[in-house]
């Protein structure tokens, strides 16, 4: 992330939640949050196959239901794809190395300064 811009930073969260989206912006700002939101789930599904895998009783079954109820609550709470809370959510998806800095690339200074300032916290 070092040659994203960071000089254009907001200063508050207010600030990032009155940004705003081009079209072009949008589009850039969804492709990268789809791929980060399926590749998320696609993990979660090799994991819920390997453990039905290993369910031989009763009790295996609902810590499967267990995890993936923990997952779901997980992923609903991380992808939140308001534009007054995205830059937000692209700051721990990059912090998670699940958006990278190309993928961002094409959004204004003022969004990749802010997920650049507070990406690397």
């Amino acid at each position: 992330m070092s040659s994203l811009p960071h000089s254009k930073a907001p200063d508050t969260y207010t600030d990032m939640r009155n940004f705003k989206w081009s079209q072009a912006e949008k589009a850039i700002a969804r492709k990268a949050f789809e791929h980060a939101l399926q590749q998320e789930l696609e993990e979660v599904i090799q994991e819920t196959k390997r453990l039905a895998a290993k369910i031989e009783q009763p009790l295996d079954v609902w810590k499967l239901e267990g995890f993936l109820t923990k997952r779901r609550n997980e992923i609903d709470r991380k992808y939140d794809y308001r534009y007054s809370v995205l830059p937000e959510v692209f700051v721990n998806l990059v912090r998670e190395g699940r958006v990278g800095e190309q993928q961002l690339h094409g959004l204004a200074e003022d969004k990749l300064g802010y997920i650049h300032e507070f990406a690397k916290h």
